[in-house]
């Protein structure tokens, strides 16, 4: 059944040119628009719980990321350029493995953009809450973090994500102008750490390089635990296939946008991760038993409590500079974080309200939500549905899990874009393809290969929280979206 109604590629393009979003990002803008969402949390915040998961080793773990993530960016690419419409992999799927699948999908990404989002409010506001204690404005701890963090309400969280709606509704030029500018402040500031970390990098904070292992399924620990929750660090490239139906020559910028923006963070990810490891070192903190203790556990709090150990820190690349003694250079670190880390916001809410929007254009969700606004030209009213339950989200619960929740959304949706390229490839042979994957038949069967077992290396809590959302996901479908889908009522868009 939920293999039956496929919408043909054609029928998908034609709607979305019945019922568009203006066409106004060019290949410069995108592709900022991929390092706005790829550089932010995962580097800045993750790089310590990758330390206290991998070691050194973390460097192997970015480097595992970043070849899956490649090889499903690949992907992502060829369906694009033949589908430059809005929905990312939720639309790819309808057109090729079904409407339920796509349900599904579409209903898995909300784990990624929006959770993804909150997740990154709350980073912001450590950053921001620490700043203003530095200069003696600090919050009442109440205000500071939500009721699962011992406080109340996490206001600086909710604040973020209400300006970030705004600048959203009122305009995608607007806000892809201001995601450039952050984008440009984040560069520099992992420019500058790498100019004070890497001649400071020592042979001997390397050894032990792998003090976990490698790590095993179900683990959540070692090289491969680490990789399965830096993947959030790479995960921004896919929000580039959401602006496709705001793109102009996406046939042309979208692969280019793609590709490009991951090169460019791979980069700076292992320089800044050899500068990180090199400069201070990494070593796990252990419990009696000499076995790594897990982040974010009461165990691991307390051996950390009065620790300056990298995988005990907050804000990590300002925390090196730190204990490097560069002063300055770590107040601008950290100043750049707080400033920069609103464009993966943006980005993350800018992404899911496309999806939403592509979904209640198909008849899966109400189709009040796509209407677009008369003067801005932008889906206003899911644009403020999201970003209320953004903020509210970050306002009420800890950074905690996050991550590998939103990860597993993430390599769910990476599975079946692969799996959707090589389909295609046997059932549609002949229709271009502006961007064609590489040995397709080797590269997306890797691409599944490496989600899976970076998937099965998440968290336990993330996994089954996977496969809960995915039921209640499929429960709405068959109450709403099965009966009312435009592709079951044989009728086009409003």
């Amino acid at each position: 059944m939920l293999f039956k109604r496929i919408k043909p590629i054609d029928q998908i393009i034609a709607t979305a040119e019945k019922k568009s979003l203006t066409r106004q990002l060019g290949a410069f803008q995108l592709t900022m628009l991929g390092i706005g969402a790829i550089i932010g949390t995962g580097i800045f915040v993750l790089t310590a719980e990758a330390g206290q998961k991998a070691g050194p080793g973390m460097m192997i773990a970015f480097v595992i990321a970043a070849v899956v993530c490649a090889f499903a960016a690949l992907a992502y690419a060829e369906l694009a350029a033949m589908v430059p419409v809005a929905g990312s992999a939720y639309t790819y799927t309808y057109g090729v493995l079904g409407e339920g699948v796509a349900w599904i999908v579409g209903w898995a990404l909300v784990l990624e953009y929006t959770i993804a989002a909150s997740t990154v409010c709350v980073g912001w506001a450590g950053y921001v809450n620490s700043l203003l204690a530095n200069h003696g404005l600090g919050l009442p701890h109440f205000l500071q973090a939500g009721p699962m963090d011992g406080g109340s309400f996490n206001l600086l969280a909710c604040l973020i994500g209400l300006a970030v709606t705004f600048l959203l509704v009122i305009g995608t030029s607007k806000s892809a102008k201001v995601n450039t500018v952050l984008v440009l402040i984040k560069i520099a500031a992992l420019i500058a750490f790498i100019i004070v970390a890497l001649p400071a990098a020592k042979s001997q904070n390397f050894t032990p390089f792998v003090p976990n292992g490698w790590g095993s399924p179900m683990g959540g620990i070692g090289v491969l635990g680490a990789a399965a929750s830096i993947v959030f660090a790479y995960i921004g490239f896919d929000a580039i296939s959401t602006a496709a139906e705001e793109t102009r020559n996406p046939n042309r910028n979208i692969p280019i946008a793609l590709i490009g923006s991951l090169g460019v963070c791979t980069i700076f990810y292992l320089l800044v991760s050899y500068g990180a490891v090199g400069s201070v070192g990494a070593q796990p903190m252990l419990g009696p038993d000499g076995v790594a203790l897990a982040p974010g556990t009461p165990a691991f709090a307390a051996a950390c409590d009065g620790s300056q150990a990298l995988v005990c820190s907050k804000d990590a690349l300002a925390h090196v500079v730190q204990l490097l003694h560069h002063g300055n250079i770590a107040a601008f670190v950290a100043f750049a974080a707080g400033i920069a880390l609103p464009s993966v916001i943006l980005t993350m809410t800018y992404g899911q309200t496309r999806i939403f929007f592509t979904m209640s254009r198909d008849g899966l969700l109400p189709s009040s939500l796509a209407k677009i606004h008369p003067r801005f030209h932008t889906p206003h009213i899911i644009t403020l549905i999201t970003g209320t339950f953004v903020s509210l989200f970050g306002a009420l619960f800890p950074v905690g899990i996050l991550a590998d929740i939103t990860n597993s959304g993430t390599l769910f949706a990476f599975i079946m874009v692969a799996i959707g390229v090589l389909i295609l490839r046997k059932t549609q042979p002949d229709r271009p393809r502006p961007f064609r994957t590489p040995l397709p038949w080797l590269v997306c069967p890797l691409a599944v290969l490496g989600c899976l077992l970076l998937f099965l290396n998440l968290s336990k809590e993330a996994k089954i929280t996977f496969f809960v959302w995915g039921a209640i996901g499929l429960v709405v479908y068959y109450l709403y979206g099965y009966r009312r889908s435009h592709l079951a009522r044989g009728v086009e868009a409003d």
